[in-house]
């Protein structure tokens, strides 16, 4: 078995919604394009329908890896987490060397949207926020070079 995948309810819905989209509505589409293609004739030189076969592979990849992750997800709710460390699905006030304040819901890396505010707890900030309190002073370790962030909040009711 696969190690366990950290959702959010918001990340599991996320990815639940577009495998049933994949399963419901996207395969039988591409698979009723090839089957069109095909009845053209001579497929070695139809683009359509190699195309459609190759647009299925992707597809078919695409809803075994959601399956997977789905089924090794553990959903991690609101108000499960109550402590005043940094932990999954915390949201963190952050503050760079230079100045610059961010705030962060630490998620899992499927539903990681640094620009959104969501930062995978997996990341090089998110690990270094992980089990840390407000006040302290962690290092985060990146290839442009080391960053001191001083965590300034941690709360668990967003």
């Amino acid at each position: 078995m696969s190690a366990p995948t950290y959702l959010t309810p918001e990340g599991a819905k996320k990815l639940t919604d577009e495998l049933k989209q994949l399963v419901s509505v996207e395969r039988p589409r591409v698979v009723q394009e090839v089957a069109d293609a095909a009845a053209q004739g001579d497929r070695s030189e139809n683009a359509e329908y190699i195309y459609g076969k190759k647009r299925l592979r992707e597809i078919d990849r695409r809803i075994r890896f959601l399956t997977k992750r789905l089924d090794a997800a553990v959903v991690v709710k609101k108000g499960e987490v109550q402590t005043d460390d940094v932990r999954f699905g915390a949201t963190v006030d952050v503050e760079d060397e230079n100045g610059k304040r961010s705030r962060y819901r630490l998620v899992g890396p499927d539903e990681a949207e640094p620009a959104r505010g969501l930062l995978s707890f997996k990341s090089p900030l998110g690990q270094a926020l992980l089990k840390r309190r407000a006040g302290d002073v962690v290092t985060v370790r990146r290839p442009a070079g080391d960053m001191d962030v001083t965590l300034l909040a941690v709360s668990y009711d967003e």
